[in-house]
């Protein structure tokens, strides 16, 4: 690779860094052309698939203040860089791994702090943000619904009291 070659790849790597939100690094060893494409199909819109020299990404890595990933960059590596939620990209890495064997997760990068595979296999266990959205919205919505239940009460005890006087001054009268 030409010097100017590797110079672009390490800047464009760079750039690549510092407009993810997060980053999640793999060993495709094994993997062919198709499956590599069946993975970046998989990870859609959330995240970029590129397979990488570890000498450039550790340069690159370098460059964008990333410390700490240089013992992922061993063996054939390539970068999952994520745009939107690192949920999303860690799901789809980790569902295409137990389906090929031979993709393996190595760790990641996210928030400023390396990720190990036990941290990046816990992010992709969590639900999406949507669902947690709505989950939460949902439980706001019951204690809502419940604090409306209990502010009505007083009212509706006092409509069955005077109902219920109503009725028995009648009988009275009726006796």
């Amino acid at each position: 690779m030409a010097k100017d070659d590797k110079a672009a790849a390490i800047a464009d790597i760079v750039e690549r860094f510092n407009s993810s939100t997060a980053t999640l690094v793999t060993e495709y060893r094994g993997l062919s052309v198709t499956s590599l494409a069946e993975l970046r199909r998989s990870l859609g819109d959330s995240a970029s698939y590129r397979v990488a020299k570890n000498t450039l990404v550790k340069r690159a890595a370098a460059e964008a203040g990333i410390e700490g990933l240089d013992e992922l960059f061993v063996g054939p590596t390539a970068i999952a860089f994520v745009k939107g939620e690192a949920v999303d990209a860690a799901k789809a890495i980790k569902t295409f791994a137990k389906d090929h064997k031979a993709l393996v997760i190595k760790g990641g990068y996210m928030d400023g702090r390396p990720l190990s595979v036990a941290e990046v296999e816990a992010i992709a266990d969590l639900e999406s943000r949507e669902v947690l959205l709505a989950k939460m919205a949902g439980a706001m919505k019951a204690n809502l619904s419940k604090a409306a239940g209990l502010f009505n009460a007083p009212a509706s005890q006092v409509a069955r009291l005077a109902a219920a006087l109503q009725e028995k001054k009648s009988d009275e009268e009726a006796a």
